[in-house]
C-alpha cells in the first residue's frame, strides 16, 4: 500500500453535521485512492454506521497504551476494535504538544495498536524552533527510533507513517512540496537502512499541514510523499474528496 488520504476531524463534529459529511463522502462511490477518517470518539458508531460496505475507512484519533484498568478517560485498542476501526492516530503533534505523549509513550501505543490489528498512523515532525536550528532530521528520526527500540523493526514498517511539520499544521502555512520531499524522502531512507529496501518502498509515507485542494497536486506529486493526513479541508466534503483526487 501506498497511496492514502486520512481525514482527521479533531474535535469537531456533532450528530447531524457528521451525517451529512460522512453521507457526502460514501456517494462518491469507488475513490481513486484509498482514503480513510479519523473521527472523535462518541462518534466512531456513527461512522461505522455509515461507512460499512463502502469504500471508505475509519479510524480513531488516540488509543491508550494500556489494555484495560483504571485509567479514567482513555480508550483501549479492543474498544476500538469493537467499532471495526481500521485505523489509529498516533503521536499527533498535538498529543505531545498539549497532553504530554513522549516518544515512549508513543511508541507503547504503536505496539499496543498493532498488537490490536490496528494501523497506527504514526506522527512524526518538528516545531519551527527545531527547523530553525537545522535539527529536523535528527527529531523525526529520534520519533521513528523509539518505536523500533521497543517494539521493533517489524512494527515501524507495519505502521503508515505522516510526517507533520508542527509549525505548518492548523497555521495556513505549508511546507514547500521541496521541504517536505527531501523530509520524506530521509524517512523513507532510515527506514530503509533498519527495515529493509523493500519495505521501506512498500511504507506510506503520508504529509499533513494545511493541505487544501489548491496545493495538493504539487504536495502529492513528490516521489515520497503518497498522501496526506489532511485537517480541516477533510472537514468539507468536497474539499476533501477534490484532495483525495490529487493523490492519483
Amino acid at each position: 500500500m501506498r497511496k492514502l488520504v486520512v481525514g482527521n476531524w479533531k474535535m469537531h463534529g456533532g450528530l447531524a453535521v457528521n451525517g451529512a459529511l460522512l453521507g457526502a463522502l460514501r456517494a462518491a462511490g469507488h475513490a481513486p485512492c484509498p482514503m480513510a477518517v479519523c473521527v472523535p470518539f462518541p462518534y466512531l458508531a456513527q461512522a461505522r454506521a455509515a461507512l460499512e460496505d463502502s469504500t471508505v475507512a475509519w479510524g480513531a484519533q488516540d488509543v491508550s497504551e494500556h489494555a484495560s484498568g483504571a485509567y479514567t478517560g482513555e480508550v483501549s485498542v479492543a474498544m476500538l476494535a469493537d467499532f471495526a476501526c481500521r485505523y489509529v492516530i498516533v503521536g499527533h503533534s498535538e498529543r505531545r504538544a498539549l497532553f504530554g505523549d513522549s516518544d515512549e509513550r508513543v511508541a507503547a501505543k504503536v505496539k499496543a495498536a498493532l498488537a490490536g490489528g490496528l494501523k497506527p498512523i504514526l506522527c512524526v515532525g518538528e516545531t519551527l524552533d527545531e527547523r530553525e536550528q537545522g535539527v529536523t532530521e535528527a527529531v523525526v528520526e529520534r520519533q521513528l527510533a523509539a518505536v523500533c527500540r521497543l517494539a521493533g523493526a517489524d512494527a515501524l514498517a507495519a505502521c503508515v507513517i505522516a510526517y507533520e511539520p508542527v509549525w505548518a499544521i492548523g497555521t495556513g502555512r505549508t511546507a514547500t512540496p521541496e521541504q517536505a520531499q527531501a523530509v520524506h524522502a530521509f524517512l523513507r531512507g532510515r527506514i530503509a537502512q533498519w527495515c529493509g529496501a523493500d519495505r521501506a518502498v512498500a511504507t506510506t509515507i503520508l504529509y499533513g499541514g494545511s493541505v487544501k485542494p489548491q496545493n495538493a497536486a504539487d504536495l502529492f506529486g513528490q516521489a515520497d510523499i503518497d498522501g496526506g493526513l489532511i485537517g480541516g479541508a477533510s472537514l468539507v466534503a468536497e474539499d476533501f474528496l477534490a484532495i483525495v483526487a490529487a493523490a492519483v
